[in-house]
Formats: structure tokens, C-alpha cells, sequence
């Protein structure tokens, strides 16, 4: 799809005319200007944050996640376990979607059918609906099994919105991005997606839940942070996601907007191949093919002795970051109390790439995102200048998001994952430590949808079994002990390298107020006129 082509919903719903955004006032139209645009409008086509959080805005899960990620009633009023086996969830009724046909169990049914099959998705929700079968009991209740018991069931489906069975079910990606099949049940419905220029909404007056502070809505994308700063100061946008960190304390010295900064749950962290023996961006210093030293623990564990982790925080992220020694921040379910960041010691980084062999380094290449993730074009930068001071000659080749994921999950041979080591940020969807070790973590099975992110292709069957013991332990105190000694495992035999938690910040006008996410989505349903 070409930019610059203007994708509008034609359906009878939506055939009230929409009011020129020229003609509208200040105060019924919200301008929002994000850091990284949407790959796509369809809501199971890419597991991303920038995709999840306007899916949000359009459909609902039949459990919504709140700013903490505190699981709310969504398009199911109720839910529980009835058996070992089977969860039950009772419907919202007299939902209607934006086309104005009925919600009921029948969209349901063929949402978690669809969402782990969309063709070419580059990270899909197959994570999430692997393992469960959906049974109609009736108009509004349906049944959810599992082969095992399963303590989560509520976590995962928070993460699938919800589509019609009679559009939305049946479309492809190409539908729901040109608008014609994308009527979901949320607080606003989709107006025009203009790819790298905006995608406009407007309320659903009929939404069942809390409405919507404002009429309309634009997103526009707005990748380089000196332009988007400059669109909030000069009253363009009203709001901004991913305050430059070299920004924030200025800003808030200045009083000019209002800011909201918090924690995420995202680790940035760094993908290393292991799985083969000539991997494609490594080579000997004299540029000689050589065996993969990435599938060395001790090779591993020398490149994140070599990162200095709060000079990346003080330095390249303005302080506006936390360094991390696992999967996600102190606080979130099921982290280990028993890991720390890693301490910066080049000196024993030589030692270990000493004795597996390498004493005088290797060369290697780094890839990363240059418009996805807050300053992650400079973080691929240090991390190489840091590499090359204990002998790993170090260059980087950054990429537009668009290329960069599906080069890093498909790009190399037989559609394998094309990097050796590459810059990524994973987000916990569910809001515990299961979500980063079953996608980055756990063997990669796409059947059993294990693994869909782990591009590294890190396999351990320990691990693995940890994991899946934990996915079926319905006690939270053991389950919670099964997922801090997985991640304890994990860090141990270096499956990824964590650098740092991201602390986000949004700036906004004057007047209004948004609540800080852990999820770092900026939804425009949550933002608010100040009291």
C-alpha cells in the first residue's frame, strides 16, 4: 500500500458522513502524535505495541487490561473456572459492532480461529490461542478448554480482540487496513488510515463502557523526536508518546506541558543465533568464515560482561531507563528477587573469549530498529563501541521498523531468522513474567505457538520444562517460584542478553491528563480533560 492512499470504512454503521477535522474545534478533536506508526489496522496480523494499541481503541478483548494491566470485564462480563479443564465466560449483551450487527458467542468462535492464522504475520498471536479449543454454549456464553489446567486463561485472551463473524472473521489483512472489514465493538470506530501520514477515528457514542472524552480523533506519525517535541510546542498535536529523554527534564523545569513518565514492562534486550554454525554476520578478523561462536555460553556471557549498563542509562537514555538483569522490573509477577544487572567487567570478558577460543575477538555485525524503540539506533551504537573494546569488532546496520522485523523473523535462508545479534524490546502483553519466556525464551515450536519470538532460536529442554510446568500450576505462590527459576535458568545460560527497562514518558498540552501505561500504549479513549 502506497503512501499518500486514503483507506476509508464504508460500511452502513459508518455512512453518516464524517465532519470535515477542518471544521471541528479544538475541543472535540484530539492530536496525537506517535513515535512509530502501525504496520497494520488489522488487530492479529503483527503482535506489536504500536498495532495493539489501536486495536484497542477499535475492538475489545473479552477481558481489557487497565493502565497497570489490572485484567477489567471487557466484552465478557464474567469469567471462571467450571472445571479442571474448562474456563467459562458470559457475554456482554446488546454489544453491537460499528456496522451495527450483533455481538454474540458466533464472533467468539471464529476470532480465535483467525487470530493465530493471518497469512504473513511476522509475530502473531498464536502464543495466546495455541492449546484451546472455543465452544459455543449458547448466544453469550462460551467455554474455553485446555488439555491441561491452565491459571492464565485470562491473561491470554485479553490480548485477542474481537472481530465479526460476518466481516471480520472472513477478511484479510488488506480489508481491514483499507477499512472495509474493520468494525470491532470499541470506543472508537476507524474513519481513514493514510499509511505514514494519519489514521483518523471517531467515538463510538454507542460504546457500552465509559465514553470516550473526545469526538475525533487523528494519530499521526511523527518519527523523528525533534519534530514531534516541536509539533506539541507549537500547539499541532496535543499529545506526544515517547518524550525524547533528552527532553523530559528540560521540560519539566520549563512547565510549558503537562508530562506523565512511568515504568514499562518492556525489556530491551539483545538476540543472539544459536542455532547455527555459520551464522551470516560474523566472521574471523581477517574476514575468514568461522564456526558460530555465539552458540558459546562463555562467548555469550563475555559480550554482556562488556556492557556497561548504567553508562547506557545515564548517557544514552538520559536516566530514563532502568539496567536489567532479567525479563521484566521488580513488581511484576513472577521475576526472580535472586537477579541482578549484570556488573561491567571487560576485564573478564577477554578472559572468557580467551577460553572459548578467541582470544583475539571475531568480527560481528549488530542490527537493530532505527524508529521503533526510545533512542534504540544510539543504543545499537554503544553496545558496538563497547564490543570492540574487549576485541569484538563491532559495526551496526540500523533499520526502518518495517524491514527490520521481518528480516530479523524471516529473512535469512528457508525464511529462518536472518541476524546474528540484533537490538529488540519485548513488552509482556499478560503482564507477568510467562509472556517474555514463552516468546523469547521457551524452543521454538510454531504449532504449539512456543517461542514465536525467539529469533535467536535459544533452546534448552530444562527450561522449557519449567515453563510449561509453570503455564499449568494454578497455585500463584508456585506458580510465580516456577517462573522466577526459569527466567534464574535462562539468564544463566545467557538465552538473551537484558540491557535495560524502559521508563516512558508522554507530553501533552495543558489541561490534559493521561495515565502512564506499563504497556507504553497511548490509547486516546484514556485521555482525559484535567479536572
Amino acid at each position: 500500500m502506497a503512501n499518500g492512499t486514503a483507506f476509508r470504512l464504508h460500511a452502513g454503521a459508518l455512512a453518516v458522513a464524517f465532519v470535515a477535522l477542518a471544521g471541528n474545534t479544538q475541543a472535540e478533536t484530539l492530536r496525537i502524535g506517535l513515535a512509530s506508526e502501525a504496520t497494520s489496522i488489522d488487530p492479529h496480523f503483527h503482535n506489536l505495541t504500536p498495532n495493539n494499541q489501536i486495536a484497542s481503541t477499535i475492538f475489545d478483548g473479552l477481558a481489557n487490561q487497565g493502565p497497570n494491566q489490572e485484567l477489567l470485564p471487557g466484552l465478557a462480563v464474567s469469567w471462571k473456572p467450571i472445571d479442571d479443564l474448562t474456563w467459562e465466560f458470559k457475554l456482554r449483551q446488546g454489544v453491537k459492532f460499528h456496522d451495527g450487527s450483533d455481538f454474540n458467542a458466533d464472533d467468539v468462535v471464529c476470532t480465535f480461529e483467525r487470530a493465530p492464522n493471518v497469512p504473513n504475520s511476522p509475530a502473531g498471536f498464536g502464543l495466546y490461542t495455541k492449546g484451546k479449543t472455543v465452544v459455543k454454549v449458547d448466544d453469550h456464553t462460551v467455554h474455553i478448554k485446555t488439555e491441561k489446567p491452565y491459571p492464565l486463561m485470562v491473561n491470554d485472551v485479553s490480548t485477542i480482540n474481537i472481530v465479526s463473524d460476518t466481516k471480520g472473521c472472513k477478511a484479510t489483512t488488506e480489508q481491514f487496513n483499507k477499512g472495509e472489514a474493520t468494525a470491532g465493538t470499541g470506543p472508537y470506530m476507524f474513519v481513514e488510515y493514510v499509511p505514514g501520514d494519519r489514521i483518523v477515528l471517531k467515538r463510538n457514542d454507542a460504546y457500552w463502557g465509559r465514553k470516550a472524552e473526545f469526538e475525533d480523533v487523528i494519530l499521526k506519525p511523527i518519527k523523528s523526536d525533534p519534530a514531534r517535541v516541536a509539533a506539541l510546542l507549537a500547539g499541532d498535536v496535543d499529545l506526544i508518546n515517547d518524550l525524547p529523554t533528552i527532553d523530559v527534564g528540560r521540560m519539566k523545569q520549563e512547565g510549558k506541558v503537562a508530562i506523565s513518565e512511568g515504568t514499562s514492562n518492556r525489556i530491551m534486550y539483545l538476540h543472539m543465533d544459536q542455532f547455527r554454525d555459520d551464522s551470516p554476520y560474523i566472521s574471523g578478523k581477517d574476514g575468514a568464515r568461522i564456526k558460530n561462536p555465539l552458540r558459546d555460553v562463555r562467548v555469550r556471557k563475555a559480550i554482556s560482561l562488556a556492557i556497561n549498563r548504567p553508562a547506557i542509562v545515564e548517557r544514552v537514555m538520559e536516566g530514563q531507563a532502568i539496567p536489567a538483569g532479567q525479563l521484566l522490573p521488580k513488581g511484576f509477577f513472577g521475576v526472580s528477587d535472586k537477579l541482578k544487572p549484570l556488573a561491567y567487567d571487560p576485564n573478564t570478558a577477554k578472559k572468557l573469549l580467551a577460553e572459548a577460543g578467541y582470544p583475539d575477538g571475531f568480527k560481528l555485525r549488530i542490527h537493530g530498529p532505527n524508529d521503533r524503540y526510545i533512542n534504540d539506533a544510539k543504543i545499537v551504537e554503544a553496545i558496538a563501541q563497547m564490543l570492540t573494546r574487549i576485541g569484538i569488532e563491532a559495526d551496526i546496520e540500523t533499520l526502518p521498523r518495517s524491514v527490520f522485523f521481518s528480516r530479523a523473523s524471516a529473512g535469512g535462508k528457508d525464511k529462518t531468522p536472518e541476524f546474528s545479534l540484533y537490538l529488540a524490546g519485548w513488552g509482556a502483553g499478560s503482564g507477568e513474567a510467562s509472556s517474555p519466556l514463552r516468546s523469547l525464551i521457551h524452543t521454538y515450536d510454531r504449532s504449539k505457538g512456543m517461542g514465536a519470538a525467539n529469533r535467536g532460536r535459544h533452546s534448552n529442554a530444562e527450561v522449557d520444562k519449567v515453563i510449561q510446568q509453570a503455564l499449568v500450576t494454578v497455585d500463584d505462590a508456585r506458580r510465580a517460584a516456577l517462573l522466577a527459576q526459569a527466567t534464574e535458568m535462562a539468564i544463566e545460560n545467557v538465552a538473551i542478553i537484558p540491557l535495560h527497562y524502559q521508563v516512558n514518558a508522554w507530553g501533552m498540552k495543558k489541561g490534559l491528563s493521561y495515565p502512564a501505561r506499563t504497556d507504553e500504549w497511548t490509547v486516546p479513549h484514556e485521555v482525559r480533560r484535567a479536572n
